[in-house]
C-alpha cells in the first residue's frame, strides 16, 4: 500500500494580521501578500505531485479561500472540501479585534504573553491553547485520521493555534514545547504516513 500525506497549511496573511488584531472568530479575508502566500503555497504544494482526496477548512473565510486558491493552482479546485468550526482559530474571547500593543499597553507585555503564550491560561472570555485543541483533536481523531488510514491524501487549510493543537498530537509534542512552535502564514507542513497510519516523515516546504 503506497504512503499516504496529510498537508497542513496556516491560512495567508489576513487583514487583521496586517494591522496587529487578535482575530480569533473574526472573519477578516486575506490581504494581497496573503492571497500571494497561498498561491505560493499551491505551487510549493503541486510540485509533490499529489492527488488529494478530501480538503479540510475551518469555517472561517481566510482558511476557506487559502484553501480554494490552493487547489486552483494544484489543479483540484473541484476537490471534495468540508469546513467545520472544529477547525476554527482559537477563541480570542475580549481580546478579538483589539490592537495587541495596545492590549500591552492595557494589561503588560507579560499577562498578555501569557494569554498568547501559555498552554492552558486563556485570555478574558476566550479558549486556551488546551481548550482549542479538546475541539481540534478529536475532529481530527474521528473525520481525518480514519481517511488517512484508508490511504487517503487529505490538505487542512486552518489556524495558527488549531494547526498546533493538531501539531502537538501528530510530533508528541509537550505543552512547554508546543507554546515555543511558530506556524507561519502560507507555509506547507507534509506529514507521511505509512499503511498503519504512523507518521514517517514530516518536511516543512518553506524553511
Amino acid at each position: 500500500m503506497k504512503n499516504t500525506s496529510l498537508i497542513l497549511v496556516r491560512h495567508g496573511q489576513s487583514e487583521w494580521n496586517e494591522k496587529n488584531l487578535f482575530t480569533g472568530w473574526e472573519n477578516p479575508g486575506l490581504t494581497k501578500k496573503g492571497t500571494d502566500e497561498a498561491k505560493h503555497a499551491g505551487l510549493l504544494i503541486n510540485d509533490l505531485d499529489i492527488e488529494f482526496d478530501h480538503l479540510f477548512t475551518s469555517v472561517l473565510d481566510r482558511a476557506k479561500l487559502t484553501g480554494a486558491i490552493i487547489l486552483e493552482n494544484i489543479n483540484q479546485k473541484d476537490l471534495d472540501s468540508i469546513e467545520n468550526k472544529a477547525l476554527n482559530e482559537r477563541f480570542y474571547g475580549d481580546l478579538q479585534g483589539l490592537n495587541k500593543d495596545e492590549c500591552r499597553q492595557k494589561w503588560g507585555a507579560e499577562q498578555v504573553q501569557i494569554w498568547r503564550r501559555s498552554y492552558d491560561v486563556g485570555p478574558p472570555g476566550g479558549e486556551s491553547l488546551k481548550e482549542t485543541g479538546e475541539r481540534v483533536l478529536p475532529y481530527y481523531l474521528n473525520e481525518i485520521y480514519p481517511l488517512i488510514l484508508q490511504g487517503k491524501n487529505i490538505l487542512v487549510a486552518a489556524h495558527g493555534n488549531s494547526l498546533r493543537s493538531l501539531i502537538m498530537h501528530l510530533d508528541k509534542l509537550s505543552s512547554d514545547e508546543i507554546v515555543k512552535l511558530e506556524i507561519p502564514t502560507g507555509a506547507p507542513i507534509q506529514y507521511i504516513f505509512d499503511d498503519q497510519g504512523k507518521v514517517l516523515i514530516k518536511k516543512n516546504l518553506i524553511e
